[in-house]
C-alpha cells in the first residue's frame, strides 16, 4: 500500500513530474546541511525509544524543498504520510476527519499552515499536545462535549510566512527550521541528479547556468531543467550542451541574474520612484499581482540578494537595482547604500 497519502487533489502530471525528480533519502537529498544533521538526530533517537517524532515547523520561501523534507522524514521513520493544504481545512469537523483516521505513529503534513483559520487552531492544540480532540455536539443548553483520544502522531507544517503563525501554534513544534536558499553549486548538482532521473545528460557548464538562473530555488531550477530538455530534444541533441542552455533561457525570458519579465518590472518600478519608497499595496496594484505574490513569491529573493530593502515607509530599490538596470541613482540616494 502506498504511504503516501494525498489528501488533495492535485495537478496529476505535475506530481508524477514532481514525485520522479524528488529525493527519497537522505542520500539523495542536496543543501540544508545543518537542518539534514540536526533532523537525522532527532529521528534516530525517536526511533531508539521507539515513540513518534515530535511536531516540525519547516518555514521560508516557496520551492526550497520543505514538502521534499517531509516526505523523506516519514521515509527515514518508517511512517504513513498524509499530506494537506490549510485552505482546503475550511470547518473543524474537516481537520477532526483527518485526525481521528491517522494510526498511530503516523505524519500529518499541513501545507501553508499559516492560513488555518483560528478556529482550526484552537483544535490542533489539544491534539499536539494531549493526542485528544474535544467535539461539541448539539448546540445551545443541550450541546455536549465528546472527548476523542487520538494516536500518538507526528504534525508537520510549513509556512511561507512564519510571523503570521499564532504564538501558541508556534509554540507546541517541538523543532522549527528555517529553509535558506541554495547556491549555485548545490543547484548544479540537484541539477545533474535530476537530469539522471530524466534520462538525459547534461554537461557541468549547462547545469551551472540553469543553476545560476533559478533564484537559489530548487523548484525553480527543475523547471528550467525541464524547459531546457524541452529545447534540447527538439534539436535531437542526446545531451544538454552550455550553448543549447544558454539559448533556451534567453528565449524563456531568464536572464543571466535569474530575472525574468515580473522581476524586472518590479525592480524598473522601484527605480521610477527616484529613491522614495513604495507601499506594498502600491507595488502590488502596478504589477497587477496580489500583494501576498508580490510578498512571498517575488520578494524574498530579491531582499536576500540585496536587490530591494523594506523600510518603515515601504520598499526601496539598492545600489545594486541601481547598477544592474544601468539606471543612475537618485542624487538625494547617494552614500545612503
Amino acid at each position: 500500500m502506498d504511504r503516501v497519502v494525498e489528501i488533495e487533489k492535485f495537478d496529476a502530471e505535475e506530481i508524477i513530474v514532481e514525485n520522479k525528480l524528488r529525493p527519497d533519502a537522505w542520500s539523495e537529498y542536496i543543501g540544508q546541511q545543518r537542518i539534514k544533521k540536526n533532523l537525522s538526530v532527532f529521528i534516530q533517537a525517536s526511533k531508539k525509544r521507539e515513540e513518534a517524532l515530535d511536531h516540525v515547523l519547516f518555514s521560508g520561501p516557496p520551492g526550497l524543498g520543505k514538502t521534499t523534507l517531509a516526505l523523506i522524514i516519514a521515509n527515514e521513520m518508517n511512517a504513513n504520510i498524509k499530506v494537506t493544504a490549510a485552505p482546503m481545512i475550511e470547518k473543524s469537523g474537516d481537520l477532526a476527519a483527518i485526525l481521528t483516521n491517522l494510526q498511530e505513529g503516523d505524519i500529518l503534513f499541513i501545507d501553508e499552515i499559516h492560513r488555518l483559520t483560528p478556529a482550526i487552531e484552537e483544535i490542533l492544540y489539544s491534539s499536539m499536545e494531549d493526542f485528544r480532540i474535544d467535539i461539541i455536539i448539539g448546540s445551545g443548553p443541550a450541546a455536549q462535549t465528546v472527548k476523542i483520544d487520538l494516536p500518538k502522531f507526528t504534525l508537520i507544517g510549513a509556512t511561507t510566512r512564519a510571523g503570521m503563525l499564532s504564538n501558541p501554534l508556534r509554540d507546541r513544534f517541538g523543532m522549527s527550521f528555517r529553509m535558506q536558499f541554495y547556491d549555485s553549486q548545490e543547484l548544479s548538482k540537484i541539477i545533474t541528479q535530476a537530469s539522471i532521473k530524466l534520462d538525459k545528460e547534461i554537461v557541468y557548464e549547462a547545469s551551472m547556468e540553469i543553476a545560476k538562473r533559478s533564484r537559489g530555488t530548487p523548484r525553480i531550477a527543475l523547471r528550467l531543467l525541464r524547459r531546457v530538455r524541452d529545447f534540447a530534444d527538439v534539436a535531437d541533441e542526446f545531451t544538454i550542451e552550455h550553448s543549447r542552455t544558454k539559448y533556451a533561457l534567453d528565449e524563456l525570458g531568464i536572464n543571466s541574474h535569474g530575472f525574468d519579465e515580473m522581476d524586472l518590472k518590479l525592480l524598473n518600478l522601484l527605480v521610477s520612484a527616484n529613491g522614495k519608497a513604495m507601499g506594498l499595496s502600491t507595488i502590488a496594484a502596478s504589477l497587477s499581482e496580489d500583494e501576498g505574490t508580490v510578498e512571498d513569491v517575488l520578494e524574498p529573493y530579491l531582499l536576500a540578494n540585496g536587490y530591494l530593502e523594506r523600510t518603515a515607509k515601504g520598499r526601496k530599490a539598492t545600489q545594486n537595482t541601481y547598477k544592474i538596470l544601468e539606471r543612475p541613482m537618485p542624487r538625494e540616494t547617494r552614500g545612503l547604500f
